[in-house]
């Protein structure tokens, strides 16, 4: 954040500066008292489970120069500044909504149901090959990570690339406000958040108002190969690009895997590039395609691009490849949900192996009623696929183990914790073996890389 007086806040925040100088500027605030620095701002949020106003006095001992409060805690430093507000999360998106109304940068945004944090990690690298880029960390995706990773950006930052989660309705278009990008991307329309949303329809009408927040001249990007692309297509003013594999104006050919990544040509416009990107799977050649198709429409040239896709920094979990005691595993822990499943699984499936490709998976979150369906579907699929081995930690998981063993697989392993994975895969697995291990964050299915990294 570029220097901003504690006046400017208070007006940008709806709020009044009830104590402390208004000429006294701050650089970075935070909603978590773990992460404040000396001298930065800290914001009591309420949510469900906390109240960051019982924090207040902990920010204070951390140095904090004040913060946004609903309500002023008794006994505060004399020289501690207090600017009052109706609601704090309203505030943080007002500050952030102003704020961004200051910098020059261009901003990106991308959404979609599955791919979104990879498609912004690749867009990242390939528009840091031209310009100075900040950017979502993670995904801080949601109605306090968009604000609070806008705030990051400074007046020098030439692009912005920020990440817009939701998994209710009305979230997308008050995030796509405070980011107003010129440039956006839509992974694709799943499942995901079928718990709070129901249909794919009721999905993507709530994805689409990213489209909508676009201006006449932006860009949406979009999935090629996506069956609500034509639907996305009409809620935009924006000129559309289609991008895919084999498929699209911008679009990947050739695709040879390998453990270490996948090489494959890159098309856009007459020209060719080659590209290599250094995570396996199809999946994520598409949202390196997407990738792309974005630094085209920001003016980069299809070989730098090619060049950005190369220098991936992938948010870890990602289908990160390791080897531990000789087993070649896939990481794919960050989270889950039915089609990046799915990708997961034709990924560990066509990948070389000399040795056996184990499935290690656990439950998929939010989906509602469609929770049993999707999880059989799974197990369907694994029957489907060359895969020689199945795991399956949870009860919700024994949904896919039932389905795969109906299906015909014969080596399938049902456990309840991931203690028992990792004993399972020290039991069993050889070097050479491939393994994938994917849940959603409930399932904390890391913790099985992080027992077999311990032995």
């Amino acid at each position: 954040m570029d220097p901003t007086t504690l006046s400017q806040v208070a007006q940008w925040s709806i709020g009044n500066l009830v104590a402390g100088s208004k000429t006294v500027s701050i650089q970075d605030l935070s909603t978590d008292t773990r992460s404040l620095q000396p001298n930065d701002l800290f914001i009591a949020i309420r949510g469900q489970n906390f109240d960051g106003h019982r924090l207040v006095h902990e920010a204070a001992q951390r140095g904090a120069v004040g913060a946004i409060v609903e309500e002023i805690p008794p006994n505060l430093p004399a020289d501690f500044a207090v600017i009052l507000v109706s609601n704090t999360l309203d505030a943080l998106q007002s500050l952030a909504t102003h704020y961004r109304q200051t910098l020059p940068l261009r901003a990106l945004a991308v959404t979609g149901s599955s791919g979104k944090t990879t498609a912004k990690d690749l867009t990242l690298g390939v528009l840091r090959e031209t310009f100075q880029v900040t950017g979502t960390a993670g995904n801080l995706n949601n109605h306090l990570g968009v604000p609070l990773s806008l705030l990051q950006a400074q007046s020098s930052d030439q692009f912005g690339v920020f990440e817009i989660g939701m998994n209710h309705p009305g979230e997308t278009a008050p995030l796509a406000k405070i980011v107003a990008p010129e440039i956006a991307i839509i992974t694709n329309i799943g499942t995901a958040h079928l718990e709070f949303l129901h249909t794919r329809d009721a999905i993507a009408h709530e994805k689409g108002y990213l489209a909508e927040a676009l201006p006449s001249s932006g860009t949406l990007i979009l999935n090629a190969h996506d069956d609500y692309t034509p639907t996305l297509t009409n809620r935009t003013r924006a000129s559309v690009v289609l991008a895919g594999i084999d498929l699209g104006e911008v679009y990947a050919s050739n695709l040879t895997p390998h453990f270490a990544g996948t090489t494959f040509l890159l098309h856009a416009h007459g020209q060719v590039a080659e590209a290599n990107l250094p995570v396996p799977g199809r999946h994520m050649v598409l949202n390196a395609v997407l990738a792309t198709a974005a630094g085209i429409a920001a003016g980069l040239s299809l070989a730098a691009c090619a060049n950005g896709l190369a220098k991936l920094r992938l948010t870890p979990g990602r289908l990160q490849q390791k080897i531990i005691r000789g087993i070649h595993l896939l990481d794919d822990t960050y989270n889950a949900n039915p089609e990046s499943v799915v990708a997961a699984l034709q990924t560990l499936a066509t990948l070389p192996a000399k040795g056996q490709r184990i499935a290690v998976l656990g439950r998929m979150g939010e989906l509602g009623d469609q929770a049993e369906a999707s999880h059989r579907l799974i197990g369907q699929t694994v029957a489907q696929l060359p895969i020689d081995r199945l795991i399956t930690v949870g009860q919700d998981a024994r949904w896919i183990a039932d389905a795969a063993e109906a299906a015909g697989l014969n080596q399938v392993l049902r456990l309840e914790s991931t203690a028992e994975a990792t004993q399972a895969l020290l039991t069993f697995a050889q070097p050479e073996d491939l393994v994938l291990i994917k849940g959603s964050r409930s399932a904390k299915m890391e913790l099985i890389l992080n027992g077999l990294a311990a032995q």
